[in-house]
């Protein structure tokens, strides 16, 4: 079925707000994540459980979406998971304790799932190969641009009303979206490629016949390097900011955005427009451009990290263009699966894919959070005149010893907490530095599984 050009554009436009709202959703709870943590007396494992939670049940469904998208129409899959995990974000912002809060998140993560595996499913049916980076960068711009209006509007609305209103507004959209999911087209499987691959299910489990291509078993291990920093600083970048660097919700929200978020689009494009580019001339390109995104991306975290309390100025500058090659990442990598994978298989492979990634995210963000607050006990029960400075440093309560008779307990957790956090984040640039060299590792498989999946001799 070939698809006209104002129809693939109308499918473009929808798939890309679905993922804006993919992303904006699920960065509602760390964009309001300290006011939560501050209302409900949380700390940092609590604070992460609630991204825990719904990156479990959404590494749980994946699988059978996957399968669902590889058989089934995949505009009800996607209509179906937007209206569904929209309710679930309408409902979080009803929670009135933690318990109710961490259910609504994982429905949350029920609907989401859907998104990914049918999306790119579609886009692999819609576009030849030699467009297909571009088209899955525009889809995937959704991410950084859900995730930085996401932190600014959020701020705004927490600021003015309450967190809650923050996740009323955040659901709305997605019941519209939902809506317009069921005119998009559903192409058959395969009819983009431009050399002959074959669409014939294969006999046995899809889920193995996936995991015997071994560049997917370096891209798995990729991605889920690449969301253990995601998730940190999803979670915990507007915390860090409001303990270490002294901002307001709306400040802190702000520099998340531009940094994280809008500066991430930057390199989401680059990404795609020099991922089709390089990949015309060798299949490899993609894999390798992304590999040296990540090198790059190493020392700006590191940098950013080394700004004094206070430097916000300085840390963002730094953070901008790390998290500008980090996002280079989607579109390259994302574009690599669809060279490498059968085309009625592609749904199951994100699924696959998907949920190794997630799975070790949650138990790494969980990780992360007790990290956190296991620096901030080492401060507290550590050397008394570290506490006495840190206290003056970061609250400005102290004005002479002894400081057991002036400082508030209150002021030293203020004081502990930041430097947790702070401590924790110099993981980012570790698992960057990892991630280079496994994307490099798998870029030196990929020719061998492209040419073997259209018959050409490895």
């Amino acid at each position: 079925m070939e698809v006209s050009r104002n129809r693939l554009i109308f499918t473009l436009v929808v798939l890309f707000g679905i993922n804006t709202m993919n992303f904006y959703d699920r960065q509602v709870v760390g964009a309001v994540g300290e006011k939560v943590r501050q209302q409900w007396s949380l700390n940092d494992k609590q604070l992460s459980g609630l991204t825990t939670a719904f990156i479990l049940l959404y590494a749980a469904v994946g699988l059978p979406l996957g399968h669902w998208a590889d058989v089934g129409r995949r505009k009800i899959i996607l209509s179906g998971g937007v209206l569904v995990w929209s309710l679930f974000t309408i409902l979080s912002g009803r929670a009135r304790d933690y318990p109710t809060l961490f259910f609504c998140r994982l429905g949350v993560g029920v609907g989401e799932a859907s998104c990914a595996p049918a999306a790119n499913s579609l886009l692999g049916d819609l576009f030849p190969p030699h467009r297909r980076a571009r088209a899955i960068a525009l889809f995937m711009l959704g991410l950084p641009i859900g995730l930085g209006s996401s932190y600014i509007i959020s701020g705004y609305l927490t600021k003015a009303l309450t967190w809650n209103a923050a996740l009323y507004v955040a659901g709305l959209p997605g019941l519209i979206l939902g809506i317009l999911a069921f005119w998009l087209p559903e192409p058959e499987r395969g009819s983009a490629e431009v050399q002959p691959v074959s669409t014939k299910r294969q006999k046995g489990s899809n889920i193995l016949t996936v995991l015997r291509i071994p560049t997917m078993w370096w891209i798995i291990l990729s991605g889920a390097l690449l969301n253990l920093s995601m998730y940190a600083l999803g979670s915990f970048l507007t915390s860090l900011l409001m303990r270490y660097h002294h901002m307001n919700i709306v400040e802190a929200n702000w520099i998340s955005g531009i940094a994280y978020g809008f500066g991430g689009g930057l390199g989401m494009l680059a990404g795609g427009w020099l991922g089709d580019r390089i990949a015309k001339r060798r299949v490899s390109g993609r894999m390798e451009l992304a590999a040296l995104a990540m090198l790059l991306a190493t020392p700006g975290f590191w940098l950013a990290l080394q700004q004094p309390e206070g430097a916000y100025w300085r840390f963002a500058a730094c953070l901008l263009p790390a998290c500008m090659c980090l996002y280079f990442y989607y579109s390259t990598v994302y574009a690599t699966i669809q060279d490498i994978v059968v085309p009625t298989m592609r749904g199951t492979a994100m699924a696959v894919y998907f949920f190794v990634f997630y799975m070790v995210a949650a138990v790494g963000l969980y990780w992360f959070g007790w990290l956190s607050d296991h620096y901030k006990q080492q401060v507290l029960v550590g050397d008394e005149s570290i506490l006495y400075l840190a206290c003056a440093h970061f609250s400005g309560c102290v004005e002479s010893p002894p400081w057991e008779a002036q400082v508030l307990t209150h002021q030293k957790e203020v004081a502990a907490q930041a430097i947790g956090l702070h401590q924790a984040m110099y993981v980012i640039p570790v698992f960057t530095a990892v991630l280079t060299l496994v994307l490099w590792a798998g870029s030196r498989t990929v020719g061998k599984d492209y040419r073997r999946l259209h018959g050409e001799t490895p």
